[in-house]
């Protein structure tokens, strides 16, 4: 047996979580039997997605369930293995994450190779939110020749990551931030014009000024004003990605905005909101692409790291709190 510490949900959040909706437990790891893989984890993500798995609903992804642990992605090391495929020291990727430690057959991990990258990158940068952000413009939003493209969250790890893929294939990028701090980062990473939500009293004249030609594509991470004030601005046959609405999420009472939506009508705008498992065809080529651009100088990233398991509740409420600057995630070992 191995001892290992995990993060079990204790209750149902109402609105915005909170520490106390999260317990740490103390477990022992069976030693794995024929056909599995013990891993010791070295990094796990917190991000906005899980909060809708904390509610009792059915969804896209099951609930997690009270009592247990949550999951979430993680990368590990294997320590020992009863299955040919792994070998300890091995490095691999799994959706469980939330814990220290785990026994698992081997079908629940995939082997990791870094392709020069660190290994934690492969849960941001290089990762699902690298994909989502690719996936979203190239797929969803179909990026033509000058477009002029707006990104809320911009300073996320989804958001800054498609700023600069905008940038990289040669387009006019907006990205909307909150605070001084964060939109220096995207002015670092060579976003054309920034909109500081937290300094601005009208989101909607403040994305004008910025882009007063107005946007032809809108990627989504924030929803509520920020989706309102895109409407507005956006040009006629505007293509406009829904990648999240964290301004929502928790939210008790339904949002007031967006009051326009209208504005799909008469600009002729296609809205169109995805789900980044649909899209994992498109990995490979994202990979390629990314190691380019990264070898190129064309993307660069930010990670905010809290370090233990018992911190993990605090960096996914971090999230919330825009306490993030890039990917958020949680150094295990």
């Amino acid at each position: 047996m191995t001892a290992s510490r995990e993060i079990r949900l204790k209750s149902r959040p109402t609105g915005t979580p909170t520490a106390d909706n999260f317990e740490l437990a103390s477990v022992d790891v069976p030693e794995p039997e024929a056909g599995e893989v013990q891993v010791r984890n070295l990094w796990m993500t917190v991000d906005p997605y899980m909060r809708g798995r904390m509610n009792d609903m059915k969804s896209y992804v099951p609930p997690f369930q009270l009592g247990q642990p949550l999951e979430g992605g993680a990368i590990g090391e294997v320590v020992a293995s009863d299955d040919p495929g792994f070998k300890a020291g091995d490095l691999v990727e799994s959706s469980l994450g939330w814990r220290e430690a785990f026994t698992a057959p081997a079908a629940a991990l995939k082997k990791l190779d870094t392709r020069g990258l660190p290994p934690q990158a492969f849960l941001g940068v290089a990762g699902m939110p690298g994909l989502t952000a690719y996936a979203g413009l190239l797929r969803i939003a179909g990026l033509k020749d000058g477009d002029i493209v707006f990104v809320s969250g911009a300073a996320g790890a989804v958001g800054s990551l498609a700023c600069q893929i905008a940038k990289a294939r040669g387009h006019t990028v907006i990205g909307s931030a909150g605070g001084p701090r964060k939109a220096a980062f995207l002015k670092e990473i060579g976003v054309d014009q920034v909109v500081d939500y937290k300094a601005e009293p009208k989101l909607t004249a403040a994305l004008r000024a910025a882009a007063p030609e107005g946007i032809d594509v809108y990627f989504d991470n924030v929803g509520g004003e920020h989706l309102e004030a895109a409407l507005t601005v956006a040009r006629p046959r505007a293509r406009f990605s829904i990648c999240g609405m964290i301004s929502a999420y928790n939210a008790t009472e339904p949002s007031p905005a967006p009051r326009n939506l209208a504005f799909l009508i008469g600009k002729t705008i296609r809205m169109e909101g995805f789900l980044v498992f649909a899209h994992y065809d498109l990995q490979p080529q994202f990979l390629d692409d990314l190691s380019g651009w990264v070898k190129s100088g064309k993307v660069q990233w930010r990670e905010t790291v809290l370090e233990g398991i018992e911190r993990a509740p605090e960096a996914f409420l971090g999230l919330f709190a825009g306490e993030n600057l890039g990917k958020m995630l949680v150094k295990l070992s």
